[in-house]
């Protein structure tokens, strides 16, 4: 059967593909570590099950009305937003989606048209790209470097802006890295589109799990800002709701009301039971969520500074989400390999310790590892890559 282009310019994401593959081997008895997927290893707090438990026993299991999301949820939304954001939406400028993924595919759709171009700071999460290329636009890319923290400068946007330039996306906290943008830094970013009709979205899911600093939303620098920024954000890691598949957008309402005409004609909505459950999640008791913050941020120190000590490896702390970035691109030579791909499966050969390659964050020289698992595998797993990279590259030494 014929494929389409649009579907030919993309691919599998990366993240759930190494999931995957870890899944599997433990399945056939192999003892496999896995640090691939970003997916809180917390079970849903009880107090949130218990509301979806009582929405199910109450028969809310029908399409959602309005397929834009219960009015409940978008107050819930709205009062987050206004409390930790410091941004004023009504209810009519929310969307819930069927997770943060289709928030941003959703808001891209809305905005783009073929040959429009996106600007996109690397590293990058892995499905940026393919879903500008889903819309018909086009990526360009913009490199931050670890020795700025990943960070891009404003000279750098300034430099990507073209007459066809049409959005910058914009994620802080960072996935893949954990870096965090400055106040400052967001301010001055957010001059180099002001009264342009460049819209930013801002992906904001790991806003909650901030170990160092501030990260300033997007849409609060100020009101130019707010009226060009698309702001999206998701259950799944504040409250390791990643299974019940919620999300939303916040931003002007045309856009909005585009976003929504989209999702009827799509997924009809999140299912009820579950947005009854993010309401309870966003209005209910939040020592969960700062728990699972403090112990996310233990063990992000405790796997950075372990990397650190290792011969070939370079890693920056992370100010926030459950990743680190670190460059291993010095033990390719002695290890034999000659991207970041090998490496990984080098790794899980060897080691059985599963790693996602930095080439689908765009940068081949890395490879990025969940924290969002156990201390104790977190440990073992760590013994394990310090065990492969000294006995398989006992000659590596630290610049």
């Amino acid at each position: 059967m014929k494929l389409s282009q649009r579907v030919q310019s993309i691919g599998e994401s990366a993240t759930l593909a190494v999931a995957a593959t870890a899944a599997r081997l433990k399945a056939q008895g192999v003892d496999v570590i896995s640090f691939g997927a970003g997916e809180p290893d917390f079970p849903t707090p009880q107090h949130i099950v218990r509301a979806g438990q009582k929405a199910l026993d109450d028969g809310r299991t029908k399409y959602p009305k309005p397929a834009s999301g219960i009015p409940a949820l978008k107050d819930a939304v709205c009062a987050k937003l206004k409390r930790e954001n410091r941004l004023d939406y009504r209810p009519e400028q929310i969307v819930i989606t069927v997770g943060g993924k289709m928030a941003c595919q959703l808001s891209l759709l809305a905005i783009l048209d073929p040959g429009d171009e996106v600007i996109i700071p690397v590293p990058y999460w892995v499905s940026y790209p393919d879903l500008v290329r889903l819309a018909g636009a086009v990526p360009v890319f913009v490199t931050g470097e670890q020795s700025n923290g990943f960070r891009v400068t404003p000279h750098q946007l300034r430099e990507a802006v073209t007459p066809r330039t049409r959005a910058f996306i914009f994620n802080s906290p960072s996935n893949p890295t954990g870096h965090i943008y400055a106040p400052d830094e967001v301010h001055a970013m957010a001059r180099v589109f002001a009264g342009s009709d460049i819209t930013v979205l801002s992906d904001e899911i790991y806003d909650r799990l901030v170990f160092d600093g501030e990260a300033l939303s997007f849409a609060a620098v100020d009101a130019d800002a707010y009226r060009r920024t698309i702001t999206v954000n998701s259950a799944s890691k504040t409250y390791a709701m990643t299974g019940w598949r919620l999300g939303f957008v916040a931003g002007p309402m045309d856009v909005v009301q585009a976003i929504a005409n989209l999702q009827t004609q799509g997924t009809s909505g999140a299912p009820e039971f579950c947005q009854v459950a993010y309401a309870a999640a966003l209005t209910g008791d939040q020592r969960c969520a700062i728990e699972m913050r403090d112990e996310f941020a233990r063990r992000g120190r405790y796997m950075c500074d372990r990397l650190n000590a290792m011969p070939g490896v370079r890693s920056n702390r992370p100010q926030g989400a459950f990743y680190v970035f670190p460059n291993v691109s010095e033990t390719y030579r002695r290890l034999g390999v000659r991207s970041s791909v090998e490496f990984a499966e080098r790794l899980l050969t060897d080691a059985a310790v599963a790693v996602v390659p930095g080439s689908p964050f765009g940068m081949d020289t890395h490879v990025r590892l969940s924290f969002a698992t156990s201390m104790e595998q977190i440990e073992a797993g760590m013994s394990r890559l310090d065990r492969f990279l000294r006995q398989l590259a006992p000659q590596l030494e630290r610049n």
